[in-house]
């Protein structure tokens, strides 16, 4: 099992400098990956910084070598396809191949009807599946004519070219998220390279990792290839019990461990000092 630590993009001090900074800070203490929320505004009343989250992994990129670097979760309805075709290319080669996407269709009025974007979430669902089928023929590099339901990338006598494409083959690994228990984001990620599980009533547990396996497993071939589980969780260094924890979650079929580093578990409350001496004293504690 490998181990990424999973960080808000935005906070009182946060920036792209210091999420550069931290990325190196986790490679160097052995994490395996460094994900960024993917938001346009804060979870606490303003102002409070926000950073684009692919911008910021693109500084990340310049300050690392070997770590994963990607987004937990973009929502992939808000965001156009030529555009993130060309972003998310252009990150994976600056990294060397090191780039992850991972795609939700998003939830919370304020990033969505509140700023005029669909607000149907069936609806972002089938963005999101057309989305995912258009981007994936656009990292191909290869002339793309699309003409769907929500997305057109077509013209007389055009078609599109995103050149260069990414480095990584067969394409940039997908992992999609999605709450559990629950159908369709299931169904989604079965279909890609990886699945990013979450609960909103409780902590992850091993039953949750057995069940979430189980359930991606009746959906997929053997000859469909690798295929990410990757299990959110909070841990502390001091912790004894620790690594039993992550055994068990490996033996339930987990591949991946995402640590949670976020300011609610250290204590922060609304209006509060962020806790980012207390973030990153986790991040340097490694795994």
């Amino acid at each position: 099992m490998r181990f990424g630590v999973s960080v808000p993009c935005f906070g009182t001090g946060v920036d792209a400098a210091l999420m550069a900074r931290w990325a190196s800070t986790a490679e160097a203490a052995g994490w395996d990956g460094f994900f960024l929320w993917d938001h346009l505004f804060a979870f606490s009343a303003g102002p409070v910084d926000v950073v684009d989250p692919f911008v910021t992994l693109a500084a990340a990129a310049c300050s690392t070598e070997s770590i994963r670097l990607g987004t937990l979760v973009t929502p992939l309805p808000r965001r156009r396809p030529v555009v993130l075709a060309r972003q998310t290319a252009t990150l994976d080669r600056l990294s060397g191949g090191r780039l992850v996407l991972g795609v939700g269709s998003g939830g919370g009025p304020y990033e969505w009807e509140y700023c005029g974007e669909e607000s149907s979430p069936a609806v972002r669902g089938e963005m999101l599946d057309e989305h995912l089928e258009l981007l994936t023929r656009l990292w191909t590099g290869e002339p793309v004519r699309h003409e769907g339901r929500h997305y057109r990338v077509a013209g007389p006598d055009w078609s599109a070219v995103c050149h260069p494409p990414p480095l990584q083959r067969p394409r940039i690994p997908v992992w999609v998220g999605g709450t559990w228990p629950g159908n369709r984001p299931f169904a989604r990620a079965a279909r890609w390279d990886g699945v990013v599980p979450m609960r909103q009533d409780g902590s992850w547990e091993v039953a949750d990792t057995a069940s979430v396996v189980r359930r991606v497993r009746s959906l997929r071939d053997a000859e469909d290839g690798p295929f990410e589980v990757v299990v959110p969780g909070e841990s502390e260094p001091v912790d004894t019990g620790r690594r039993n924890r992550f055994a068990d979650h490996e033996q339930a079929g987990a591949t991946w461990w995402v640590e949670a580093v976020h300011p609610w578990r250290y204590g922060y409350e609304e209006a509060g000092e962020w806790p980012l001496g207390a973030m990153e004293e986790r991040l340097q504690a490694g795994p």
